[in-house]
């Protein structure tokens, strides 16, 4: 079938349409080719005129892009404040960042950003109070900073480190291998490397890798064939040894995991459902098999740490909240474990083995507390933290020397050294912001969602605020795979709060916030009361007069981007701008590209049965568009041409869609990045312009005329 594209506009037209008030003129957009295309569900016939958009490598699919990122910026060109806001957002953004200390073979380690560098730098000490040194500078992986550091693993000699890195933000991974005796970089290098690190035993190292894809398909295709392979140092990736793979099952995840020690070989198997399998080898017999010790994928299981014959285990089996088991080398079997921290009221977040002790994160109301325990799981003392937030803690299990980092809404990221054996922590590296912190203040709220369910949510906004339901509210959540929105610090947000906006996160169903129950409650047939619980944030936070509907806008990326494109479906009414970032917008077809089949654990597919089938197709954002009049609010849809995650066509498909239907005469635009991908890796210059054109688009929207 010919595939063509016919374009209304042109960049001379573009010129003419557009006034100084880009609100309110009637845009003309990229008119994209609708072809016969159908699938059969169950009996129902459903259309997908925009097949061809899957194909992003084709001309067609390029000329659709570079028009649709033609009128967008011509439209991001009339905002009078965007090039004052960018301005903003860089002074910002230019200050000194520094990374947790962590200490490797008798030196201390850490990553350093001087404030606008692409990539952040990583450094080395003999001393902690030493001068430091460059050991890898991934700013000079590329000419425009689109190569990042994606990881990096340190041999267990101390003699190698192994890093990984990312082109363009692709989930694609390559390791090389650095001699840290001279800084120069072996002849070792791996590629098509995936979802991996580098597990180090003797001279080599454990990765997990696919084979090669076809060419043009690299970022689209469907991952299949997952492998675990043995790389020896000074060899060839062709001569490296398959250790792992599961040809029955060619669509699950394998990865290595190596003890300290080198005496164990663990193999993680997922995909299949909420969590993953787990085998066990013994590398100190040659001539071992795999053990397995669990027995389902319903359930997470990780080793966290191998003491003498004692393995350690942090599960959600049999306790949804979590809970450390441990057992011995001899008896690995999932029979055998028995408790050392017994699950608690509390979500257990994190485990940490530092100075002989356990530290364990614990998530309350959506933020973290942390502990001190002994390791036959005895409490000992509370870490006192600065206000509700989230924690992350750096150490060695040998070493009583720790740090934690901590941040929240206004308390930019801060590295605290702590004192395992008495309890006190000092302030170590705090960062210098130009912003005033106590300006703001930030408060928790729980909501009724629709069902009754009580829902988490943080507001933060400027002292002073006034509720005369008139302020704008930029609302963002997520909602999805067990993942945990905590208090963090963001420098993009501030222009917003300064100029009177309020800031709301709202911790939804599906997440990981009151642990695996939590968490199902957002799933499969259940996912309507993820959006039910984001439309209710929405209300409360109108029936409490912080704002009215017109003053809302609701932004989600990922599984969050399909959040807002489906309750902006279900509620146009309710908000005044709209911000799906990267999102899961085909409901139907998601599960046929790249990693996509593992999502159906929270999803299902539209393959499972006709109840499944019905559900997806009720709130798939793109099948669910009103297209009888219904006035939507503004759209500013984003993605990027690398994203092998969530794969550009759901933007792509969704955004023609919308632009084709009768939603009224707000702008419904999408920008399109080049040389990026799902988020990660991204860098700063890419990131500063990407967040001025999003909260332009916003702030302009909900009408603000902010001062800089």
């Amino acid at each position: 079938m010919k595939q063509t594209v016919f374009f209304m506009t042109s960049i001379a037209l573009m010129s003419g349409i557009y006034g100084c008030n880009p609100k309110n003129e009637k845009l003309q957009y990229p008119v994209a080719e609708k072809q016969n295309v159908t699938d059969d569900y169950f009996g129902t016939v459903v259309p997908d005129p925009y097949r061809w958009m899957e194909d992003d490598t084709t001309a067609t699919v390029a000329n659709w892009v570079a028009a649709e990122n033609s009128i967008t910026t011509a439209w991001l060109d009339r905002i009078p404040f965007r090039d004052r806001l960018k301005q903003r957002l860089t002074e910002l953004t230019d200050y000194e960042k520094l990374g947790m200390p962590f200490k490797k073979h008798g030196k201390y380690y850490y990553y350093r950003n001087d404030g606008l560098q692409n990539q952040s730098v990583l450094y080395v000490k003999e001393t902690l109070d030493g001068e430091a040194s460059v050991l890898l500078d991934p700013n000079k992986f590329s000419d425009d900073g689109t190569v990042a550091l994606s990881g990096i693993s340190f041999s267990n000699d101390g003699k190698y480190l192994a890093y990984t890195i990312s082109r363009s933000g692709s989930d694609w991974k390559e390791i090389y291998v650095m001699d840290l005796s001279t800084k120069q970089l072996t002849s070792d290098h791996i590629q098509w490397a995936k979802f991996t690190d580098a597990q180090w035993r003797k001279d080599g190292f454990y990765y997990s890798a696919y084979d090669a894809p076809e060419e043009g398909k690299e970022f689209s295709d469907i991952n299949e064939n997952h492998k675990i392979y043995y790389h020896k140092l000074g060899t060839g990736q062709d001569d490296d040894v398959l250790v792992y793979e599961n040809k029955a099952y060619p669509k699950r995840f394998y990865s290595a995991w190596v003890d300290d020690g080198e005496t164990l070989l663990f193999v993680f198997e997922s995909g299949e459902g909420r969590g993953n399998d787990l085998f066990m080898k013994d590398l100190r017999s040659p001539e071992a098999a795999f053990m397995r010790l669990t027995e389902d994928f319903d359930y997470e299981y990780g080793p966290v740490e191998v003491i003498g014959r004692d393995v350690y285990f942090y599960t959600n089996y049999g306790a949804p909240k979590y809970r450390l088991m441990k057992t011995t080398v001899d008896k690995p079997e999932l029979k055998h474990w028995t408790d050392v921290v017994p699950e608690s009221e509390n979500v257990l977040n994190n485990v940490s083995f530092i100075g002989g002790k356990l530290v364990l994160t614990y998530i309350k109301d959506a933020s973290d507390h942390a502990y001190v325990y002994s390791l036959d799981g005895k409490r000992e003392s509370e870490v006192a933290l600065p206000t509700f937030g989230s924690v992350s803690f750096s150490g060695d299990k040998d070493d009583k020397e720790t740090f934690y980092l901590f941040t929240s809404f206004t308390f930019p990221s801060t590295i605290y050294k702590y004192d395992l054996d008495n309890n006190k922590s000092e302030k170590y590296l705090a960062p210098d912001v130009k912003f005033n912190a106590d300006d703001f203040v930030t408060e928790q709220v729980f909501y009724p969602s629709k069902d009754g369910t009580q829902i988490p949510m943080f507001i933060t906004y400027k002292k002073g605020l006034q509720r005369d339901g008139r302020n704008p509210v930029y609302l963002y959540a997520y909602g999805g795979f067990n993942i945990s929105l905590f208090p963090s610090f963001s420098t993009w947000r501030i222009p917003f709060l300064e100029n009177g906006g309020i800031y709301a996160q709202a911790n939804l169903r599906g997440g990981g916030e009151y642990g695996e129950e939590w968490h199902i409650a957002g799933t499969k047939m259940q996912k309507q009361n993820v959006f039910d619980d984001f439309i209710a944030a929405a209300e409360y936070l109108i029936k409490e007069n912080y704002t009215t509907n017109k003053k809302i806008c609701i932004a989600g990326g990922s599984n969050g981007g399909l959040l807002v494109g489906a309750v902006v479906n279900q509620r146009p009414e309710l908000f005044g701008a709209a911000l799906p970032a990267v999102g899961v917008m085909d409901m139907l077809r998601y599960h046929k590209f790249t990693i996509g089949w593992n999502w159906a654990s929270d999803y299902g597919t539209s393959e499972d049965n006709l109840e499944m089938f019905e559900c997806l197709y009720g709130y798939s954002p793109l099948h669910t568009i009103k297209n009888d009049g219904t006035p939507y609010p503004a759209i500013f849809v984003t993605t990027a041409d690398h994203d092998d995650r969530v794969v550009p066509a759901h933007s792509f498909k969704y955004t023609a869609t919308l632009q084709a239907a009768e939603t009224g005469d707000a702008p419904k635009l999408i920008r399109i990045e080049t040389k990026a991908g799902h988020g990660a890796g991204k860098p700063i210059s890419k990131i500063i312009e990407e967040y001025t054109d999003v909260y332009s688009f916003a702030m302009y929207n909900l009408g603000m005329k902010p001062e800089f």
